[in-house]
Order: C-alpha cells, then structure tokens, then sequence
C-alpha cells in the first residue's frame, strides 16, 4: 500500500519531496483562509473561544511531547550519566 502511494505521488510530482508538497498546500490554504477572513467570511464556523481552546491545546500537546521525548536529567547522578554517555558517543 506504501509502495503504491509512493509510486502515485511520484508520478504525480516527479521529484519533489512530500515535506515540499505539504508545506505547499498548507500555504495555500492559510492564503485562502486570510482571503476569507479579510472579506468577512467566515472559513470555519467555530468561535474564538473554541480557537483559543484548540491552540492552546495543541500547543500543550506539541511542548509536552517535545518533553517527554527529550532526555530531562534533573538529578546530580543523571547529569554526571549524561556526560559519560557523550564522551562514550564521542560528542
């Protein structure tokens, strides 16, 4: 299934890299979303409230993963671990 989408977006957009293709479209869409919204249409039926509901939400969810996925050494022993680790790395 993988291999057919790969294949189709090839055919599709040759060489160009999906990140590309996405940040394209996501460009496009925040255009046509001002566009909407500078001529008093609403784009999305939602209030400013459930906005500021979604983003701070997805802010939480982005930072808090970004935390969790990071290692956050805290204690003296984790610290010294850390370093040990990046000389054995050798970084």
């Amino acid at each position: 299934m993988i291999d057919t989408l790969k294949n189709i977006f090839h055919k599709i957009f040759g060489d160009i890299e999906v990140g590309t293709v996405v940040r394209t479209v996501c460009l496009f869409l925040a255009i046509i979303n001002q566009i909407l919204s500078a001529t008093g249409h609403s784009p999305l039926p939602i209030t400013n409230e459930q906005v500021e509901t979604i983003v701070t939400t997805g802010l939480t969810v982005i930072f808090s993963l970004i935390a969790w996925w990071k290692n956050n050494s805290f204690t003296k022993s984790a610290i010294a671990a850390d370093k040990q680790m990046k000389l054995f790395k050798g970084k």
